[in-house]
């Protein structure tokens, strides 16, 4: 995203938890104020990417980000903002499902203009794989968008590199981002390659070669998940591996003067695939803490000392 954007932070901040949580009670002028408060706050950090998701708290992420647009149009200059689509939950119609069908990406984008008071999106992206989807279709519609002037970029999500490949063989703009779960917690998107030519490898699940896809056709990797849920940062450790690695995560910040949060995401940002994390807290604290991991540059010696903490076992 950064080659095609050059302003992007490299950090970014996700929405997921603004708009007062996930029930049908409507947003509060406290929720916006938390808007407000938040976008502020990672705007004085120079983190200038947001997050959002149609689905995010049924909506209300984009509306209370919306109302603090509109309260202070001047902010949207800073700022690149990006959305996804084609999550719908269970309803009516039926159960919970994906929907890259033409109707829903163009009705999915306008809700989203709606509610955030824009006019463009700088990214939209493809939220989980539709395995009904029709190539063509999903093209056309993306491309009227970009049309349209409703989408500036496109991206996706969850998705791997044949996948990316494939929706990009029927696009003329490219794929500039793809945002997955990677973390000092979630390593598969690396054990990948280390594990390579060994049974290890063999149960794995993970789709080979995404993150060099992604590298090579310069699709902007964005992590979500990326702090795995503070279990290495004060959370409860679920066992004695997640425990281990807190305490060295904790010794490595004292060693370079910084925060436990910013050792942990410094370590998906020391790999040259150039990530960019995606920040989920609603804390104005830790969002201080966690952009402190600009300024750190892990040794080898220690990126490789939290990769096999966590793992458990020491490289194959």
């Amino acid at each position: 995203m950064q080659a095609h954007i050059p302003h992007a932070s490299r950090l970014i901040y996700g929405c997921m938890g603004l708009g007062g949580g996930w029930n049908n009670s409507p947003a509060s002028e406290a929720d916006t104020n938390q808007a407000r408060q938040i976008i502020d706050k990672a705007l004085e950090l120079n983190i200038n990417v947001f997050d959002h998701a149609d689905i995010y708290t049924f909506g209300k992420a984009e509306t209370v980000f919306g109302r603090a647009l509109k309260a202070a149009p001047h902010l949207r200059e800073s700022m690149i903002i990006q959305s996804k689509c084609a999550i719908r939950f269970e309803d009516e119609l039926g159960p919970k499902r994906y929907d890259f069908s033409a109707s829903h990406i163009q009705s999915s984008v306008e809700g989203i203009l709606s509610r955030l008071n824009i006019e463009q999106l700088d990214i939209l992206l493809l939220h989980r794989p539709d395995p009904l989807m029709e190539l063509d279709e999903v093209s056309e519609v993306l491309t009227k968008l970009q049309q349209q002037g409703k989408v500036k970029h496109l991206g996706v999500s969850n998705m791997h590199g044949h996948q990316i490949n494939y929706l990009q063989s029927a696009l003329q703009a490219p794929i500039i981002a793809n945002q997955l779960e990677m973390s000092l917690a979630f390593r598969d998107w690396i054990e990948d390659g280390i594990t390579t030519n060994s049974e290890a490898n063999r149960s794995m699940g993970y789709a080979p070669g995404t993150l060099e896809y992604c590298m090579l056709n310069k699709v902007q990797l964005q992590a979500w998940g990326s702090l795995a849920q503070g279990r290495y940062t004060g959370a409860t450790s679920q066992n004695q591996t997640d425990e281990q690695t807190a305490n060295l995560v904790s010794k490595l910040a004292a060693e370079y003067e910084t925060t436990p949060e910013a050792i942990v995401l410094a370590w998906l940002m020391k790999h040259p695939a150039n990530i960019q994390p995606v920040l989920g807290t609603t804390n104005l604290a830790r969002i201080e803490a966690c952009q402190r991991a600009e300024g750190v540059n892990l040794t080898r010696e220690h990126w490789y000392k939290l990769f096999e903490t966590a793992r458990g076992q020491e490289m194959p």
